[in-house]
């Protein structure tokens, strides 16, 4: 079992966007996968029930509950856990100690990459972290990368000493499939290959 946990300190990051896409794509590679949903909000598990009919259906967790683990059948291979916004380490242990890997999505503003800064002190304090059982990565999201604001983050956030394992360009069509419980990789068409394309080295790095 292979079990993600997407954290930030921020709203707003597109978190859930990550968390969401990931999961459509473990469940469309054939992997039993839960989504838990630890934000309030249940944003993550108003998705996945709106994916329910689909023979790609990925099973909806209450994260905010401490009974959560209870919930997650024996025989999943993928768990997906969308943290709650603004959370800090100390808030997401009982995530950090079942989770195999943390992915922190930095949007590219300025007040979003100085509040990530404490947060990733904080998590490389953690025990896992320290002993390197635990390995955290940076996602860049909702990036323009035609944009010097753009440009300027992802220099700053490769020279943070974390990997930077993947690069999201923004784009209206991820509210969209929100919206509807589907994600990019429900789709084949050359309108959707390029954004497709950008999660592959994120893809790389979670699972090869």
């Amino acid at each position: 079992m292979k079990t993600i946990l997407v954290a930030s300190p921020k709203g707003g990051v597109g978190k859930t966007t990550i968390a969401t896409q990931l999961a459509a794509h473990s469940a469309i590679e054939g992997h039993a996968t839960v989504l838990v949903d630890a934000d309030p909000q249940g944003s993550a598990i108003r998705w996945a029930e709106r994916r329910s009919d689909m023979d790609t259906a990925v099973l909806p967790v209450d994260g905010t509950r401490k009974s959560w683990l209870r919930q997650v059948p024996e025989d999943a291979t993928r768990i997906i856990i969308d943290g709650r916004a603004g959370a800090m380490p100390k808030d997401l242990e009982k995530f950090l100690e079942h989770a195999d890997a943390v992915l922190i999505p930095v949007a590219p503003s300025a007040l979003d990459i100085e509040a990530t800064v404490p947060f990733i002190n904080a998590l490389s304090a953690h025990p896992a972290v320290k002993k390197g059982r635990l390995p955290l990565a940076l996602v860049g999201n909702k990036l323009k990368p035609w944009m010097r604001t753009s440009q300027e983050a992802i220099s700053l956030l490769q020279s943070w000493g974390l990997p930077l394992a993947g690069q999201v360009r923004d784009s209206q069509s991820y509210v969209l499939l929100t919206g509807l419980g589907r994600s990019l990789f429900d789709y084949h068409s050359s309108a959707v290959r390029q954004h497709q394309e950008d999660w592959l080295p994120l893809l790389r790095w979670l699972y090869q």
